[in-house]
């Protein structure tokens, strides 16, 4: 028997990172979200450990960032596995180390306290859309259930179950390479960075608690064809291999594989059903960009489906999701093939490497790559004008507002839409009129020297920190309120 269960306005189907990101935007916006989850617990594996810098600005815009304490920082990251330099002007440049299991935790212990519903122990077996609505059926410790949701987002990794039952056109790249890792204790290996031998590529990195993760490729190896994780004793055969190092003594406390597998969705965006992160986008999570990538696809998605939600929007809100998203993915893919090429290929990518490695040293080139890594270049096409902050996030500053100083960050965790007033006689506020409920208006000064300290007497921030007008643009500020906003309303 199928218990069908009280309606609710959105089902995320995945707690993994992205999932749980997505959960907390949506109870903040007041949304109602159940988020179901396969595995009973919680993983302890820790998989992706890196944070870039545009994903500490958006945690710090939710406040969110205390409660990670004081992870490292690392300025210096890499691009196929040649060092660089990552710092760019932002409130955290750099990258920042933090277990992906201390991210699920605060991200879970978040969306809870937001009222968020998750449910663990659940498999999603069936996803039915209706005129209205959407209805999944579940099969867990309780048996047969049917909830019925307004939308359902999946975010539920590569291997995406809702993506198989909707037969989602996934097109891309199968593997060909693959990294195998894992983490050991009780081995004495010696630190290494993409260290490349004759006969194939080793990492090493002891952490703490003397727990050591190494990761191994072998030139000759091709992708095996396989149902669960890789073995340890594939895993230390591989590395004495490669490093004639023996490690098969050592205790695995986790083992894993990934490969060079690139796929992206044709739509982000199936009627009532949206995908994100990696089931939205498959690639090899090299320096972290994978997670990254997914958690802004949770920023980008969440308010707009709240406000579609709630009624301010309508449903055509859903489709800019894709329309932004959907280019961020297929670039990070790129530079992520590009990156496998030179950190997972043979001897005959030595030259190639080694004129990245001189290019590497010009300022320009580096800044771009390192725009491409965190995240810190991306700009939404809005059109209407060629003012550097229109579609790009805000810089994050410090602002004189009335006698005190408030960083940008603050600013919007008030939630909402934020219109700031930076030059003297503007008359942008008299326009918010019936946008009110949604946008907050703040007069303010950028302090000398700020990256704010620009000739746009207004700006129109959209509540994921995306520049969505200024006074320099082609159009109005009512047209971009009603464009992302939704119309105005009679309330003042």
């Amino acid at each position: 028997m199928t218990e069908v269960a009280a309606p609710t306005d959105v089902v995320v189907v995945g707690a993994g990172p992205v999932g749980l990101m997505l959960a907390g935007e949506l109870a903040r916006a007041g949304v109602g979200v159940v988020v179901l989850e396969r595995r009973d617990v919680p993983s302890t594996a820790s998989r992706a450990s890196t944070l870039h810098a545009r994903t500490m600005e958006i945690f710090d815009s939710r406040g969110l960032l205390p409660r990670f304490g004081s992870p490292p920082a690392e300025p210096r990251g890499h691009f196929g596995g040649i060092p660089m330099d990552l710092t760019l002007p932002s409130s955290h440049p750099g990258q920042w180390k933090v277990p992906q299991t201390s991210t699920e935790s605060v991200l879970q212990q978040w969306a809870l306290a937001l009222g968020a519903d998750i449910r663990r122990g659940v498999e999603v077996v069936e996803l039915v859309q209706e005129p209205g609505q959407a209805r999944v059926r579940t099969v867990g410790r309780a048996g047969h259930a049917e909830i019925p949701a307004s939308y359902v987002v999946a975010c539920d990794g590569e291997d995406s179950t809702v993506r198989h039952l909707l037969r989602a056109d996934f097109p891309g790249q199968d593997a060909v390479r693959e990294l195998l890792r894992a983490d050991v204790a009780g081995i004495e290996v010696r630190d290494r960075r993409f260290e490349r031998l004759e006969t194939g590529l080793a990492i090493a990195a002891r952490r703490a608690d003397g727990v050591t993760r190494v990761m191994v490729h072998s030139f000759a190896a091709r992708v095996r064809d396989r149902d669960d994780e890789p073995t340890f004793e594939e895993i230390s055969r591989a590395w004495k291999q490669v490093t004639g190092e023996d490690i098969s003594a050592g205790t695995p406390l986790w083992t894993n594989g990934f490969g060079d597998a690139a796929r992206q969705l044709t739509r982000y965006r199936h009627g009532r059903v949206l995908f994100a992160g990696d089931a939205a986008h498959r690639q090899m999570p090299i320096g972290g960009q994978a997670l990254n990538l997914g958690l802004q696809d949770a920023f980008n998605l969440g308010w707009k489906l709240a406000a579609v939600i709630r009624g301010d929007h309508g449903p055509e809100l859903l489709d800019s999701y894709h329309d932004e998203r959907h280019p961020v993915g297929a670039a990070v893919l790129s530079n992520i093939r590009a990156q496998a090429l030179l950190l997972l290929g043979g001897p005959e990518v030595e030259p190639l490497r080694a004129v990245l490695a001189e290019m590497i040293g010009h300022e320009e080139v580096r800044a771009r790559l390192a725009g491409l890594i965190s995240g810190l270049d991306i700009r939404y096409a809005t059109g209407g004008g060629k003012d550097p902050l229109l579609g790009a996030r805000l810089p994050p500053s410090t602002l004189r507002v009335a006698q005190d100083s408030v960083t940008t960050a603050a600013l919007l965790r008030r939630g909402g839409g934020l219109l700031l007033n930076l030059g003297t006689g503007c008359g942008a506020v008299t326009e918010l009129t019936g946008w009110r409920d949604h946008v907050t208006a703040v007069s303010a000064r950028a302090e000398p020297g700020s990256v704010l300290d620009v000739p746009a007497e207004a700006v129109l921030v959209r509540p994921d920190g995306h520049v969505a007008w200024t006074s320099g643009t082609e159009f109005s500020l009512t047209e971009a309120l009603t464009r992302w906003f939704g119309p105005p309303t009679d309330r003042l």
